[in-house]
C-alpha cells in the first residue's frame, strides 16, 4: 500500500485517507489560449514506469493538497512537498538521484 506523509501536519497516511489530483507540475491552459493547447492540458498525460510527481489531498486529514515524488512501478516514495511549490525543491532531486543514479528531470 501507498504511504505519504503530509507535508502540512506531518501525518503518515495510507492512499486510503488521500485522494489523487493526477500528474504534478502541469502547466494550466483556459481562457484565450488555443483549443489544441486546452486539449492537451485535459487529456494529454505522462504515465511512466519510473519517477513521477503527482498531486495528492489529505482528504481525511488536514483537507490539504501537497505533492509527492514516486516510483510507479514499486511505489517507493522519495518526498512529498507544498503544492505551491512551482518545481521539486533540490531535496527531492538529490533524494531520487540518490537512488536513481543517473536520472535527470524529464525521464
Amino acid at each position: 500500500m501507498l504511504t505519504l506523509t503530509c507535508p502540512h501536519c506531518g501525518i503518515r497516511a495510507e492512499e486510503t485517507e488521500l485522494s489523487p489530483g493526477g500528474e504534478a507540475h502541469l502547466k494550466r491552459y483556459g481562457p484565450g489560449d488555443s483549443d489544441e493547447q486546452f486539449e492537451a492540458y485535459m487529456f494529454a498525460r505522462k504515465n511512466p514506469k519510473g519517477v513521477h510527481f503527482e498531486r495528492w489531498r489529505h482528504a481525511y486529514g488536514c483537507g490539504k493538497w501537497f505533492l509527492a515524488a514516486r516510483c510507479t512501478a514499486t511505489l517507493e516514495v522519495f518526498g512529498t512537498y507544498p503544492a505551491q511549490t512551482s518545481a521539486p525543491p533540490e531535496h527531492i532531486i538529490a533524494a531520487i538521484r540518490a537512488r536513481r543514479p543517473g536520472w535527470e528531470a524529464g525521464q
